[in-house]
């Protein structure tokens, strides 16, 4: 798999291992069912992140979202945008660490995916390589707002339209 953040592709430092493995990495991602043992079993300075299903209620992803550094969140198909609607429930309950989509999101999908509260994106080998790191950040540049108030960088669409009608004056 190939990770993917705001500047491009970059080493994962990350890896997945079951709670019973975990000893002796600095950061792992366990499953779910692991995360319980994995807490338990965790040393000093070691950062613990959990692998969840997009179909997850966002209330079973909060139990623990105090408590790991990344919560990796499944996108089994780009089609599927039920891990957008998860990343945004789980920022507004509050989880300040790493969100990650894993799967076989598309370029299309790379700004969105910001905006909804993903830090980065793990995509398989095959979709790195047939749309390269170029391809993700050049779609990633292209949208400066959008029309959702609490995505985009700065005003919304329909804010900036108005202030440009008013010429600022509200």
């Amino acid at each position: 798999m190939t990770l993917l953040d705001r500047h491009g592709f970059r080493p994962d430092p990350f890896r997945r291992l079951p709670a019973a493995e975990i000893a002796g990495h600095p950061a792992v991602i366990v499953p779910l069912a692991d995360v319980q043992a994995g807490l338990l079993v965790r040393a000093l300075g070691q950062r613990i992140g959990i692998d969840i299903a997009n179909t997850l209620p966002a209330e079973d992803a909060t139990a623990f979202a105090n408590q790991v550094d990344l919560i990796a969140i499944a996108f089994p198909g780009f089609a599927d945008g039920r891990g957008f609607t998860l990343a945004r429930r789980l920022r507004r309950a509050g989880f300040r660490g790493i969100l990650r989509a894993v799967g076989p999101l598309i370029p299309d999908q790379f700004a969105y995916a910001m905006a909804c509260g993903f830090d980065e994106v793990e995509l398989p080998d095959a979709v790195a390589t047939r749309q390269g790191e170029a391809a993700w950040l050049a779609d990633l540049a292209i949208y400066s707002t959008s029309y959702q108030r609490d995505y985009a960088r700065g005003q919304n669409i329909l804010e900036a339209r108005r202030e440009a009608r008013t010429g600022g004056a509200t």
